[in-house]
């Protein structure tokens, strides 16, 4: 049988090695999160209703289902996260939230006050409006291992990953991270039905509850892994989590330089040169304390290397 992770009295609010593993997961094991929505689980109940102040508590938003122990984990290893399936609820939503998203005074008018907009989700469709219909493109906005010291809190990122808000971490694809301390200490949350670049109004995904079908499995960690990693069927992905967004946008290209070097022997220069001419970037949100830009090479060009 299928081992699954409730969500119930497993949803913390911060990534740490200091919390006691809520499951135990093998290498190669198929296993089942449940990730909770954005706002306290059961706030949202109805298309049309308005979330008050009373019912989200900054910073304790984006809950991630965790800490998961990953047998065997240890310092200098690397987890491989890979995204079977994801099963989203019927109900979503996205808001603004004065003092969160990319105006956060709107030039002294305090943006445009507190609005709620909830969806349906059904039929593969984001129910925007009676009109509007959005295709849903789930994916996992917190991934990420527990820190080398202290804790993250689940609305910032970093090394380990945490909010990295990347439409990539989606199923079909892999993320990897370098494991800092034994067991790994995974967690999984923050799921959105769709989310557009830069996640501009801060509550800008749709948040959406959801159930996961993951599988992980360990490695050796590469010498120049620092920041998470993202394989899909056909690109090779990194990440760059700081501020300002310049160094999120050059964190994530220095990342692929390394990885070109040391597992294509692309040697840096060249490798530079080609990140000019191919390299597909975006800068996939910039509402966290630290922003998250990505670097993703077609592995077709890059097979003619090796040819």
């Amino acid at each position: 049988m299928t081992q699954r992770v409730a969500k119930e009295g497993n949803i913390k609010y911060a990534l740490s090695a200091a919390d006691a593993f809520i499951a135990r997961v093998a290498p190669g094991e198929t296993f089942v999160v449940e990730c909770a929505i954005n706002a306290n689980d059961g706030t949202i109940r109805h298309v049309g209703q308005q979330l008050t102040e009373a019912d989200v508590t900054l910073p304790f938003v984006n809950g991630a289902t965790g800490p998961i122990e990953v047998a065997g984990a240890k310092p200098g290893d690397m987890l491989v996260l890979e995204i079977v399936k994801m099963e989203v609820d019927t109900l979503g939503f996205t808001a603004l939230w004065p003092g969160i998203g990319m105006f956060p005074d709107w030039v002294r008018q305090k943006e445009f006050g507190l609005r709620t907009h909830v969806v349906e989700i059904k039929d593969g469709l984001v129910h925007w409006s009676d009109k509007v219909k959005l295709p849903v493109r789930p994916m996992i906005g917190v991934a990420g291992v527990a820190p080398v010291h202290g804790a993250v809190l689940t609305v910032d990122n970093g090394t380990h990953g945490g909010n990295l808000d990347v439409q990539e971490i989606t199923a079909g694809n892999k993320v990897m991270f370098r494991v800092n301390h034994d067991g790994a200490h995974l967690f999984l949350g923050d799921c959105h039905a769709l989310q557009g670049d830069g996640e501009a109004n801060g509550m800008g995904a749709i948040e959406v509850a959801a159930t996961l079908t993951v599988r992980v499995t360990l490695e050796t960690a590469p010498a120049r892994l620092t920041h998470p990693r993202i394989e899909t069927p056909t690109h090779i992905c990194t990440l760059g989590c700081a501020r300002p967004l310049e160094d999120a946008m050059r964190t994530a290209f220095q990342e692929m330089i390394y990885w070109l070097e040391d597992d294509y022997g692309i040697p840096a220069p060249e490798g530079y040169m080609l990140l000019g001419q191919i390299a597909e970037a975006r800068c996939t949100q910039v509402v966290n304390p630290k922003y998250t830009y990505i670097c993703k090479l077609d592995k077709a060009i890059l097979a003619q290397f090796a040819a």
